[in-house]
């Protein structure tokens, strides 16, 4: 036999892991991982300390959604003698498990290292990783499967701790195979240049060998994309599939770092090539496969469960308060609105206009604020393909578009004899200016929040930058959805911020695909309008409020300029033209945060009856003031 053959079929066979050696190899490799982490927290104790990287007195903060007894719980671990004293004892305990042995007490020394390691995770929220995570997973299971007798129940922690092998690298593999940077393979170099998890020298060596660099990343791709291959053939590809997996860590842990991804993931790999070889090999005779076909149920219920949950989901999110209306555009589109307050008829109407991928339901302390507190009148609305509004235009998207759905719902909306006042958030902004042109005498003010500038992508670099981020983002979000992903979606930290009775709705609609199908293709349009600008703002006749808010200029000092840019363009008459700087507020703070919102609705009103004064009524028959 060739020698090419011999390494063949050594290479391309099932590897003959049995029970007991595949729990003890994981929980000794999964003890060096604890064993390492409470040694570098030991050694690195001032950042527990009061004023340090995880002082718990801020970190806690944290948790401050958390239930009573988690918060008591974590209180109680968290003082700096007492988490110095856990991390002696999981050195203690980490030392232990790498004797020799197969003793019960292993099960209980896995469990408490498992528990530990989650009970100290958010104590040290920066510095902790995955591999944490993954330590804490096979030290719950290898513990429960010490402390059992039964072979069955052995075999069903094992057979979790490959599933979630198989998982971990699906997940990441397909989620980098969403971004244009893998798939080009621009994306290894771009992590070898950074501070963080950057390596010089390898970085230097993407640049002078770019099509080695490009087979790497898209042979990283192939390896975690591809990993439930280890499982073909009766296991024939195990070793070769593990074999890449633990390169790839080892060198992930010299370049980038990660010295304990090593140990922790490759800990889960003897799960996987006990779990991958024939029933029919002698070291895994009577193995019990049962928890493959339970993980199989427990999932096609969860995938129902969250079909259920997703279309309920959809329909709250379409169905609209009880008194929301419908208006059919010109562009065929069907737009959802409320209006929130009548108001008087000598007063202009407030129309809102959201920003990308964000509900109306934003605008719900606002635009309450200003319909109870005044006697203008209030509409919020959603564009075309968010909430219960249909985008039915067969043309490719514009931005053209949806500000010609904005003029034709104030024409069909607000009474003939009303002016109105456009405010929008974001990309609502530079909608509301562009729809403002074509308004004429109808246009009685523009509010700008925090706006979005048609110049901001080509001036602003933090703009700039951001925005392949942004779509990459979107994308991501589209096919997680489309994944059924939704179910298991977190609640945004602006959530807590609005009003209790628009929460559920507005949950709903961050949930729905349709959202981010809309919000991508938005920004798309976004991308290609804003990118190609390089024209001065047109002027605008009318009077105008210009708000920022601060941590956006902060951040990015040329927001200012291009906001005080939109303040300039309506300043060619006599108009009243404000600006101003809503202290402490963030993008999206400014609108959601009742602390702030309510601040810019009161300068709303008061700017409204600046304007009001001396001004007459609007005659839609002249088409002039009287």
């Amino acid at each position: 036999m060739s020698l090419s053959r011999r390494i063949a079929g050594t290479a391309f066979k099932p590897w003959p892991v049995s029970r007991k050696r595949a729990m003890a190899v994981g929980e000794r490799l999964a003890a060096v991982t604890t064993l390492t982490s409470s040694l570098e927290y030991l050694t690195q104790r001032h950042h527990i300390r009061r004023g340090g990287l995880n002082d718990w007195e801020v970190v806690k903060d944290i948790q401050r959604r958390s239930t009573p007894l988690t918060r008591r719980l974590l209180d109680l671990v968290s003082g700096e003698h007492t988490t110095t004293a856990v991390h002696a004892a999981r050195v203690a305990v980490s030392a232990g498990m790498l004797l020799p042995g197969a003793s019960r007490w292993r099960g209980a020394g896995s469990l408490f290292l498992g528990a530990s390691s989650a009970l100290l995770y958010p104590r040290h929220r920066y510095g902790t990783d995955g591999s944490d995570q993954v330590s804490v997973l096979v030290h719950a299971a290898v513990g429960v499967a010490r402390l059992s007798d039964d072979p069955r129940s052995q075999d069903a922690a094992l057979w979790y701790i490959a599933l979630q092998s198989n998982l971990s690298y699906l997940v990441s593999g397909w989620v980098k195979l969403m971004g244009p940077s893998w798939r080009d393979a621009s994306a290894l170099g771009g992590v070898m240049r950074t501070r963080t998890y950057g390596h010089e020298g390898a970085f230097e060596l993407t640049q002078k060998y770019p099509r080695t660099a490009r087979y790497v990343a898209h042979g990283v791709l192939a390896l975690e994309c591809l990993f439930p291959l280890a499982y073909v053939g009766g296991g024939r590809l195990v070793r070769p599939v593990v074999a890449c997996a633990a390169a790839f860590h080892v060198t992930n842990g010299f370049a980038m770092g990660l010295g304990r991804f090593i140990t922790a993931f490759v800990a889960m790999h003897p799960a996987v090539a006990y779990t991958a070889a024939p029933r029919s090999h002698p070291s895994v005779a009577g193995r019990d496969d049962r928890a493959l076909a339970v993980g199989g149920a427990v999932l096609a219920l969860a995938a129902s469960a969250a079909g259920v949950l997703t279309v309920q989901r959809r329909l709250r999110s379409r169905e609209g308060w009880t008194t929301s209306r419908t208006l059919t555009t010109g562009q065929q589109n069907v737009l959802q609105y409320e209006v929130m307050s009548e108001g008087e008829r000598a007063k202009p109407v407030v129309v809102f206009c959201n920003g990308l991928g964000t509900p109306s339901e934003h605008f719900s302390w606002m635009s309450e604020a200003i319909a109870r507190r005044s006697g203008y009148g209030v509409i919020t609305f959603a564009r075309a393909g968010y909430a219960g509004s249909s985008r039915r235009c067969t043309g490719p998207y514009a931005l053209s578009e949806s500000v010609d759905d904005l003029v034709d719902l104030v024409r069909g909306a607000v009474p003939a004899d009303r002016k109105v006042v456009l405010a929008g958030h974001s990309l609502g902004g530079e909608l509301c200016r562009r729809a403002a042109v074509r308004l004429g005498d109808r246009l009685h003010s523009v509010v700008y929040l925090d706006s979005a500038h048609p110049a901001e992508l080509n001036r602003s670099r933090q703009q700039g930058e951001s925005a392949q981020r942004l779509r990459e983002t979107l994308t991501m979000m589209v096919w997680s959805l489309r994944l059924g992903m939704g179910a298991w979606m977190c609640r945004p930290d602006w959530l807590e911020s609005l009003a209790e009775a628009y929460r559920p709705r507005a949950f709903a609609q961050y949930c729905d695909l349709r959202t981010w199908v809309t919000a991508r293709r938005e920004w798309a349009a976004v991308e290609a309008d804003f990118g190609t600008f390089g024209d001065d703002l047109t002027s605008i006749d009318a009077p105008a409020l210009v708000i920022s808010a601060q941590q956006t200029i902060d951040r990015d000092p040329e927001q200012l300029l291009l906001h005080n840019e939109l303040a300039h363009a309506h300043r060619g008459g006599d108009h009243r033209v404000e600006s101003m700087v809503v202290e402490g507020a963030s993008h999206e703070a400014l609108l959601v945060d009742a602390q702030y919102a309510l601040q810019v609705a009161d300068h709303i009103i008061g700017f409204l009856d600046a304007t009001m004064v001396g001004v007459a009524a609007f005659d839609p028959a002249e088409g002039q003031k009287r």
